[in-house]
């Protein structure tokens, strides 16, 4: 019904949140104020859902500062870590808690899950603003977590380092000539150690060869001990490292308490399988900021020391870097590497105001081109989102948390972002404090959820579309601060904070 010269507006639809100029230009059908509502259907909205404890225990988990879903190979699992650099696994539908980790210096920490266990490096910001970069922290390394509730340790491993190598000959053949043989460790996670205690023997045609005063590790995480040996020398020159190394076949003593194998027979052209490459791994891998998984390889960037710098594994292999061929070089600015993500075959790292692409040529990681995809838009280091509960990042495009906004990024950035309609409220952002930024996508209910730099949670539903003016934004806020968030049981939400929730 019409009166007096007023024509009725009929708002039949709300598209969320308007912080974009001036108050006074904000469409019919959006708020330029609105906070703790939840869309319903394409059109409608109410007050969102309440939150709950999570882990219902008696002393639960406080002081929350990062959470990430760990997907074992039997249940779905938290790695929570607290202010206090002590990181839990948290299992039993989140009744169980056991410590894993404590470095107190340990402020944040990125992981990767990889074979039912968990990858994990600390690190912390460092610096005053406007120059607050993160890195890994100094002294510290990567460790690895077998998801069994025993302590983390440090990947990778340190060769034989004690004991000296026996060697006679045994019943069998070999090819007559002087050799070098050497000794590995094999660890619990298939990690080989680079070759040691070196010891040159001449063998004889008509005899194999037998080994004693095999070293033993004191380490219980090893489980095996591997042979090498060179092909025959001519003329040796003492180098000991400075030679081909292969595995001996049938020279595998399958435990980390025998210290004799008798009577192997090879033959030079048995010599198949390198070994020397092993010589310039990483026994104590550096701690970084991001972790990522690449053609089966594990991708970890800025160390302490080297802030453009990434490194990256044997294919197969994650704990197997080498020092020498597998580092990938980003263009040296004074900025650190925020994060690593593959999409569409090609491995994207980011800067938090750069964006660059490496592809695998089939050969060691230095060797492969780099191409610069942005010089203005990057991310920060949790700032790629994940999907669902994969905790993994989509095969068709990325949502990113750059200086501009959200943005899509498919090979190159979306323009305009996602945050087009509310550019305001995240330009009134603090970039120092980008690193509390974290993205998690519920492609099931069409959700983008964020953590922010005040500690609340930004809430993009995007049932309408992907699109930065169909999709619906709002702020949400709870009693308790948003430090951390992660998606469990496909789309619930986990927020993890400072505080306790008192019901």
């Amino acid at each position: 019904m019409q009166l007096r010269d007023h024509t009725p507006i009929v708002l039949d639809k709300f598209n969320g949140l308007w912080k974009r100029g001036d108050p006074e230009y904000t469409p019919m059908d959006h708020f330029s104020d609105c906070e703790n509502i939840q869309f319903v259907g394409a059109t409608g909205f109410r007050t969102r859902d309440g939150i709950e404890i999570a882990q219902d225990i008696v002393g639960p988990l406080a002081n929350i500062v990062r959470i990430y879903n760990f997907i074992t190979q039997d249940e779905q699992t938290l790695l929570v870590l607290a202010d206090d650099g002590k990181l839990y696994h948290v299992t039993n539908n989140y009744l169980t808690v056991t410590l894993i980790l404590d470095i107190p210096a340990m402020k944040d920490f990125a992981f990767v899950p990889w074979a039912g266990r968990a990858y994990i490096t600390p690190f912390d910001s460092f610096g005053t603003a406007p120059n607050i970069i993160q890195k890994g922290l100094s002294g510290e390394f990567l460790y690895v977590y077998l998801g069994d509730g025993t302590t983390a340790r440090k990947a990778a491993g340190a060769p034989p380092t004690a004991g000296s190598l026996t060697i006679v000959n045994g019943t069998g053949n070999t090819d007559a000539g002087l050799h070098l043989f050497g000794v590995l460790y094999e660890t619990d996670t298939g990690f080989l150690t680079a070759p040691s205690r070196f010891t040159t023997f001449t063998t004889s045609a008509g005899n194999g060869v037998s080994f004693s005063s095999i070293p033993v590790s004191p380490d219980t995480f090893v489980v095996a001990r591997r042979l090498v040996a060179t092909k025959i020398i001519v003329n040796y020159n003492g180098d000991t490292t400075g030679y081909q190394y292969f595995f001996i076949p049938d020279g595998r003593i399958p435990n980390n308490t025998a210290t004799t194998l008798s009577n192997i027979t090879f033959f030079d052209a048995d010599l198949l399988e390198d070994a020397t490459h092993l010589i310039d791994n990483f026994a104590e891998i550096p701690a970084g900021v991001n972790l990522a998984i690449y053609h089966q390889r594990l991708v970890l960037c800025t160390t302490f020391t080297d802030i453009s710098i990434a490194l990256v594994s044997t294919q197969g292999e994650p704990e197997a870097i080498s020092q020498i061929s597998g580092l990938l070089i980003a263009p040296l600015d004074g900025n650190p590497l925020t994060a690593y993500s593959e999409l569409r075959d090609v491995l994207y790292g980011f800067k938090r105001n750069r964006t660059f692409s490496w592809v695998d040529n089939g050969d060691d990681p230095s060797s492969w081109p780099l191409t610069v995809i942005d010089y203005g838009l990057g991310c920060p280091v949790h700032g790629i989102s994940t999907v669902v509960d994969s905790g993994a990042a989509s095969t068709d495009y990325l949502i990113i948390a750059s200086y501009r906004g959200v943005v899509i990024f498919n090979g190159r950035y979306s323009d305009p972002e996602l945050t087009w309609k509310i550019v305001d409220l995240w330009n009134s952002y603090n970039v120092n404090l980008f690193n509390r930024i974290q993205m998690v996508n519920d492609t099931v209910n069409k959700i983008i959820y964020a953590s922010t730099p005040d500690f609340l949670l930004l809430y993009g539903d995007y049932a309408n579309g992907l699109d930065p003016k169909k999709i619906r934004w709002t702020p949400i806020r709870f009693d308790v601060q948003v430090n951390t968030i992660t998606l469990v049981e496909t789309s619930r939400l986990i927020v993890g904070s400072a505080q306790l929730l008192v019901p």
